[in-house]
């Protein structure tokens, strides 16, 4: 079994969702960017190990990544691409499908070259792929914190629901917190945010926290088709300053105690678990 993170380590967060296309990179991105703007030393770490995408929003050009570290050895900090100042990247590869699936060998080593490469940073953000693949259940049960981001589209609620009851049954997870992304407004994300914790509590026994809302905005497609943080892009519009109210409570939970966060007490248990959604989540 890998050993778990405990309280001395730095915080460590996880980006997930459900389904594709919520915008959860861009959010990871643009949020660590605005941890980096604080002054405090962020690790973002690229955990679509199979289709990694972050060095491509960024236009990096990357020689060494996750998978060379674990394949070859060395040090470990070679790997990290400093954009500016503040902020670390840790790339994973492309089309390279055994890193998804890793063994219990691989995800051990991973776990220890994660662990070494975030004694160096103050906080460290996951961006895990979308689903509810071993990477992704992996990485949600290495962290302290679970975010679970959503949209209002139907799906993605659904999907976030799945992912969350896997999580919550096959690794004791019992509390996340959720962002919704391209909302219209607060009524709206209140109404998806209340009726998703209504059915969790009452299906799975788990908690959620709303951690806030990113308003739709064509600002965030614009950024990304010109491989720019659209918190540079355009910092004093309204999705850039909500970004950065979330970027501000991620920081706070870097100063308080991590003794009671949400960890796994098996991050490689095989049991498999019926996923089948309830009929009440269906109707949002």
């Amino acid at each position: 079994m890998v050993s778990k993170l405990n309280n001395s380590w730095p915080l460590m967060v996880c980006f997930s969702s459900g389904k594709g296309g919520v915008g959860k990179t861009s959010l990871a991105l643009n949020t660590a960017m605005c941890i980096a703007q604080k002054n405090r030393s962020v690790l973002v770490v690229d955990g679509d190990l199979g289709l990694a995408n972050i060095d491509v929003m960024l236009g990096l050009s990357v020689e060494t990544t996750i998978k060379d570290v674990l394949a070859y050895g060395g040090d470990p900090l070679s790997a990290v691409v400093y954009p500016e100042p503040n902020l670390g990247i840790l790339p994973a590869s492309s089309g390279v499908p055994e890193l998804v699936t890793f063994d219990v060998d691989k995800q051990y080593l991973l776990a220890e070259t994660l662990k070494f490469i975030a004694t160096h940073f103050e906080l460290v953000i996951v961006d895990t792929a979308a689903g509810i693949g071993p990477s992704v259940l992996w990485f949600n049960s290495f962290v302290h914190k679970n975010v679970v981001i959503l949209t209002p589209d139907p799906t993605s609620i659904t999907d976030a629901y799945a992912l969350m009851k896997v999580l919550s049954q096959r690794y004791q997870k019992k509390f996340f917190h959720i962002l919704i992304n391209q909302v219209t407004g607060k009524k709206e994300a209140k109404k998806i945010f209340e009726g998703l914790a209504k059915v969790c509590e009452r299906f799975l026994r788990i908690r959620l926290e709303f951690l806030g809302l990113i308003p739709k905005d064509q600002l965030m497609s614009k950024a990304i088709k010109e491989q720019v943080p659209v918190i540079r892009l355009a910092p004093d519009s309204n999705i850039a300053k909500s970004i950065d109210k979330f970027a501000d409570k991620i920081v706070l939970w870097s100063k308080t105690d991590l003794s009671n966060s949400n960890n796994s007490t098996n991050i490689l248990s095989n049991n498999k678990n019926n996923i089948e959604l309830p009929y009440e989540l269906r109707h949002f």
